[in-house]
């Protein structure tokens, strides 16, 4: 790398709050997960989406496993979810025993392409996985109808959709269950975390249950199912508490600076920018991320080393499901091709998109970026 200031893919903002917060836990003894910013920040988190019940875990993987384990999602049954995502989606519907089925993306939006969806069903599909990527969510209605039809549950994730609404509604208040995740280059952080959500209060007491080992109710160390350890500690929840009520701050710095990038970049010929809006959602921003054009003569990985070299950190896209080596040694997916999802795969990464980037590191970016694929 140069002599250049390195520029992060990713920087939170702590306020001071947090630490006001953090504080009052060390000073109480309450630092694990008895305590009350766990409740508080289950509590807010509900409300704040329009949920009933919120259950707080140690990340959002945990969060999916514990959703789909609720559901009772076993093998031989199938469950449909993007190929472009992270891994941990179709990882929990794998542990659990079923089998995960895939849909391309869309080529605009990069979400699931909804008029796949209903074509995938077959007697023995479960639920659906709908997962919202970088900053616009899925068309919902479609897929929630197309669930009802079928007597299909859905869970949404909404990991990366902290203040995001669809048609004015918060996102992670759909569906039978809905999961976040609070990892550091989340809108609300704590450190490593996640939460379950659900109006269900028998799938609620069941979340609970999986995520604290499954001690039965008549003695303690007596378990007649296999749970996790999957609770967030009291420190952890604290510092989501002070991020949840600034949340609306942090949007709208989000949305300002996907707006500068898509100025600064409308002469990059080069590169597909993201979706500024729909008619059911306007972008959030959560990562800024790109497409490299057809025209544009070398791939994401090329381009990402360029930019390193010019001290601008960057990430790749998610690598899609049916690519993944340790599906195919499990012999998944085979022969299946999912072409939207492999081309932008290899050609998508995302700048510099952290809360606490300056105007001054976005416009190196942006800068970088436009002198690569001039």
């Amino acid at each position: 790398m140069s002599e250049r200031r390195w520029i992060p893919v990713n920087e939170p903002l702590i306020s001071s709050r947090a630490g006001q917060y953090l504080q009052e836990c060390l000073q109480s003894g309450w630092i694990s997960s008895e305590g009350p910013y766990v409740d508080r920040l289950e509590a807010e988190m509900a409300k704040r989406v329009g949920r009933s019940y919120g259950m707080a875990v140690s990340s959002g993987s945990a969060a999916l496993d514990v959703a789909v384990a609720a559901l009772q999602v076993g093998p031989g049954d199938e469950v449909i979810l993007p190929a472009f995502t992270i891994i941990s989606c179709a990882a929990a519907v794998v542990r659990s025993g079923a089998v995960p089925v895939l849909v391309d993306s869309d080529a605009a939006t990069w979400n699931m392409d909804i008029d796949q969806v209903e074509e995938r069903i077959t007697e023995r599909t479960k639920g659906i996985m709908v997962v919202h990527i970088y900053g616009l969510p899925v068309d919902l209605d479609p897929v929630l109808e197309i669930a009802a039809k079928h007597g299909l549950w859905v869970i949404e994730d909404a990991a990366e959709m902290h203040g995001q609404e669809y048609r004015g509604r918060p996102c992670g208040g759909f569906g039978d269950v809905s999961v976040f995740s609070f990892y550091p280059n989340k809108l609300v952080t704590t450190g490593e975390g996640g939460i379950i959500l659900t109006d269900d209060a028998s799938l609620a007491e069941r979340c609970r249950s999986l995520r604290n080992l499954c001690f039965s109710a008549e003695r303690r160390f007596v378990h007649y199912e296999l749970g996790w350890n999957y609770r967030m500690s009291n420190l952890q929840a604290a510092l989501g508490v002070a991020q949840l009520e600034e949340l609306d701050e942090f949007v709208a710095i989000k949305r300002r600076m996907g707006r500068r990038y898509q100025e600064l970049l409308e002469g990059a010929g080069g590169v597909q920018t993201p979706v500024a809006r729909t008619d059911y959602a306007e972008n959030i921003y959560w990562v800024f991320g790109l497409v490299l054009r057809e025209t544009t003569p070398f791939d994401a990985a090329v381009a990402m080393e360029r930019l390193a070299e010019q001290g601008v950190g960057t990430r790749p896209f998610f690598w899609p499901m049916h690519e993944q080596p340790v599906f195919r040694r499990m012999g998944l997916f085979q022969g299946e091709r999912h072409p939207v999802a492999e081309r932008i795969a290899r050609r998508g990464f995302y700048l510099p998109s952290g809360l606490a980037l300056t105007d001054e590191q976005l416009a190196k970016a942006a800068g970088a970026l436009t002198g690569i694929v001039r």
